[in-house]
């Protein structure tokens, strides 16, 4: 395994490349609002990340598809929540809340670890893979101490990755709250299909309305129709009735399978797979929104929890108390199947 350290002195405006073989190529930029980029490429398509900035992957694109959603964003912006830049294809969720804020939540959306500014990068090389990772030390005086370990893994000659995420509590004496989401925001595509080795059963309807969701009076009888029936949305044939959002929550996959595996057929020969270890990630949600402004087919978003706030999740059971020195491990396949 070769490793190279990044550091901000090799990202400029200008398009660099940083590393080239057989089977992988990675070549460093900023965007004209100064975030640092990192564009990782094999034979089948690229990733770009941004390595100093949680991590986020910005763009994902495989056999010409762009796999990401239609949102507003031209590039990346720095801030303090992902809502400042909410135009990514995978971000982290967490890590000590997740979610969106309810009354009784102090935390911002979906969470700190989102925005964080890492404190180092490395690009490693393995011989069929192509790793980009990052490390954030969170630190609160009389507060949280922890520290995460985010990577994303390229592989030769595939259009599936490997996005990973390592927290370790670094407190000598205090247990840390824990909430953590894979939040892949994947291309809506008219006709889509969506699959999965769980029982729509498993599903039910978010009912509750966050603050960024505002009812109209025919989404508000769609969605009682919808709730009635106790149907999953599984394509994507409805876009008048997906704005606002429309989420799905899902029971304990725990009590189904070891390993998830959730597809999105694209049409045209090409799918979309996501799958993973249900043993660290118990909660799945689905979140489907279609307006003139933002197309997302969240078919699948890994998690531990619901993304309805930290209190949420207390009173569900679902909030992970980490012990001191204690650490966990999350490991998500997706991408481009075929």
């Amino acid at each position: 395994m070769k490793r190279f350290n990044l550091s901000h002195a090799m990202f400029s405006d200008a398009k660099y490349l940083l590393y080239e073989d057989d089977h992988f190529k990675a070549e460093t930029y900023k965007f004209p609002a100064g975030v640092e980029a990192i564009k990782v490429s094999n034979s089948r398509g690229y990733l770009t990340l941004l390595p100093f900035y949680g991590l986020i992957i910005w763009d994902a694109v495989f056999d010409g598809i762009q796999l990401k959603e239609k949102d507003g964003f031209k590039q990346p912006h720095w801030g303090n929540q992902i809502a400042d830049t909410y135009g990514a294809f995978e971000f982290t969720s967490g890590l000590l809340a997740n979610g969106n804020p309810g009354p009784e939540d102090t935390h911002v959306q979906h969470g700190e670890a989102a925005t964080a500014r890492m404190d180092h990068a490395y690009l490693e090389i393995g011989d069929d893979t192509l790793t980009v990772k990052s490390d954030y030390e969170y630190i609160k005086g009389f507060g949280d101490h922890y520290i995460e370990t985010p990577s994303v893994t390229l592989h030769k000659d595939s259009g599936l990755f490997d996005i990973r995420q390592h927290v370790k509590n670094l407190s000598g004496c205090a247990p840390m709250t824990l909430q953590y989401m894979c939040h892949l925001c994947y291309t809506y595509v008219d006709n889509a299909v969506m699959t999965s080795n769980i029982p729509d059963e498993a599903f039910q309807l978010r009912t509750s309305v966050p603050d960024h969701v505002h009812p109209t009076p025919e989404w508000t009888k769609f969605t009682d129709e919808l709730e009635k029936s106790g149907k999953l949305i599984d394509k994507l044939d409805d876009a008048s009735h997906y704005d606002p959002e429309i989420v799905f929550f899902s029971k304990d996959l725990r009590q189904y399978t070891d390993k998830a595996e959730f597809r999105m057929d694209l049409g045209n020969g090409h799918s979309i797979l996501t799958t993973y270890s249900t043993e660290n990630l118990p909660i799945v949600t689905r979140w489907i929104l279609y307006n003139a402004d933002q197309q997302v087919a969240a078919y699948c978003l890994p998690g531990t929890c619901t993304p309805e706030g930290q209190h949420a999740a207390r009173e569900a059971g679902t909030l992970i108390m980490l012990q001191p020195g204690e650490e966990k491990d999350f490991h998500v396949v997706t991408g481009l199947e075929k």
